[in-house]
């Protein structure tokens, strides 16, 4: 009975654990979007563009908030500035790691 018992157990643990180590193998794809991903997040933190992006269109709106509003306008549209730049970097980091992934040889 205590055989039975443990060789249930065993065959319990070995079935669920399959699931993970079948989604642990990488893809050639994978590691060449993780490679493209580091080599691009790398590139924006030694040229800061993030805060770039993000400071030029919290500026930007707070200009144009200002002119259309006075103090209270400014503070709004640096707020919404700075949202758009933040989805405007999101978008510029995508399409640079794309890009990276085309080029990349591997």
């Amino acid at each position: 009975m205590a055989l039975t018992k443990t060789f249930s157990t065993l065959v319990l643990l070995a079935t669920f654990s399959l699931p993970a180590v079948i989604t642990a193998q990488d893809t050639a794809a994978e590691r060449r979007h993780r490679r493209a991903q580091r080599a691009q997040d790398a590139h924006d933190k030694a040229h800061h563009n993030t805060a770039k992006v993000v400071g030029g269109s919290a500026a930007g709106g707070a200009a144009l908030g200002a002119v259309a509003g006075g103090g209270k306008g400014a503070l709004i549209g640096g707020a919404v500035g700075a949202g758009g730049g933040v989805v405007a970097d999101k978008i510029r980091k995508h399409k640079g790691v794309e890009k990276r992934e085309n080029q990349d040889p591997r």
